[in-house]
């Protein structure tokens, strides 16, 4: 048995009690990566632009039942019950226009140079994540990836244990269904345009599956999260201290939806799993920041398949028991036609790296030596998160 394998065990034996306790009241930081560009504008809304519901006429949410985050910005409804009771709180805040510089719209190539966290110009070591040099310059601050495979993010000289969480949550096409549908039209003069239908639905089903699934690097679906984020909560409280999940599912080219349909359905789910992971830290949840991105946004406008496209500018979400929530951080713009960069996508005004220096420099009182390490050439911004 290797060293990886039994630290995989070791993690796994958490879920029947403690392998040992660290050390209470010490900082915690969890990144839920949502792998495949999630729809920023559909779920904190721009409801003070009029170009966003002049833009999206079949998905745009429309006011009715959103929650007013300020005079600009507001949540979809699907995370009223989850995340807004986190806001008015103050434990969680929202950074519109973040992301990376990183222009290739690529879901693969755009997620690596994140997880990197790298300069952009110059040669790349693709075997340094930035959260496996976080955890080096950190004292006592155990990592673990709630994934298959280690990410890009860890990767590095150091063993991090990592847990699959797989295996939950609904398929995209459901074949008993579909049987179902194929016996009751059974000798019916409907019976080979049922079968003709259902056939083109299963197939539709496996190539927008296969999409998403590229585009998720088969990480965890939000409802998959859900059921687990308990779990995450209970190593995260009692053992670990730096810790990434992926979310897949958020490839939302055709039939996006508005307030309801699939984006609202995966929104609420993540949302759920972020209250739950919340309540499952306990008194813990105030030493705790957790960190909600993507690789990109998407296209402002809709597209003709009542989607969107890969965008550039991304709303980053950080949630935590003792942040200085409840407000909307970071430099910002009007959302008009004139602020869209490139004329389709969110600018991005609050790059990632300086947003997570300047985060964990005030989280663990790192010093400049020690960010440049995480962070090589890149200034840390502070938006007095904590």
């Amino acid at each position: 048995m290797d060293r990886r394998h039994f630290l995989q065990m070791t993690a796994a034996m958490t879920l029947a009690g403690r392998v040992y306790a660290a050390p209470a009241n010490s900082p915690r930081f969890l990144l839920v990566f949502l792998r495949g560009g999630y729809d920023c504008a559909n779920v904190v809304i721009p409801y003070s632009s009029s170009y966003y519901y002049e833009t999206r006429p079949n998905i745009a949410v429309p006011k009715e039942g959103i929650v007013e985050l300020d005079s600009n910005w507001a949540l979809t409804p699907a995370l009223s019950n989850s995340i807004a009771p986190l806001y008015k709180n103050r434990q969680a805040l929202f950074i519109p226009f973040a992301g990376t510089d990183d222009l290739s719209r690529s879901h693969f190539e755009t997620q690596d140079s994140i997880e990197l966290g790298q300069p952009l110009q110059g040669a790349h070591d693709l075997r340094s994540g930035f959260l496996a040099r976080l955890a080096t310059v950190v004292n006592g601050a155990e990592p673990i990836s709630f994934t298959d495979s280690l990410p890009v993010c860890f990767r590095g000289d150091k063993d991090i244990p990592n847990i699959s969480l797989k295996g939950v949550g609904k398929p995209v096409f459901d074949q008993r269904q579909a049987a179902i549908l194929s016996d009751m039209y059974a000798g019916h003069p409907l019976q080979a345009k049922v079968i003709d239908g259902l056939e083109l639905r299963q197939e539709v089903g496996r190539t927008l599956e296969m999409q998403m699934k590229e585009a998720s690097r088969d990480a965890i679906s939000p409802k998959g999260f859900e059921l687990e984020a308990r779990r995450i909560g209970r190593l995260m409280r009692d053992q670990y201290r730096i810790g990434f999940i992926d979310v897949g599912g958020w490839d939302t080219h055709v039939n996006e939806g508005a307030a309801q349909g699939a984006l609202a359905n995966n929104i609420e789910s993540l949302g759920r799993g972020l209250a739950a992971l919340s309540q499952e830290l306990g008194g813990e949840w105030r030493n705790t920041v957790v960190a909600v991105v993507s690789e990109f946004g998407r296209t402002f406008r809709e597209n003709g398949n009542k989607g969107t496209d890969h965008g550039h500018g991304s709303v980053y979400w950080l949630l935590g028991g003792s942040i200085n929530g409840g407000r909307i951080a970071g430099e910002q713009a009007r959302v008009e036609k004139t602020s869209l960069f490139q004329d389709r996508d969110y600018p991005v005004l609050n790059e990632y790296r300086a947003v997570f220096g300047g985060l964990f420099a005030t989280l663990w009182g790192l010093s400049n030596d020690r960010l440049r390490r995480v962070f090589p050439d890149s200034a840390p911004i502070n938006l007095q998160v904590i």
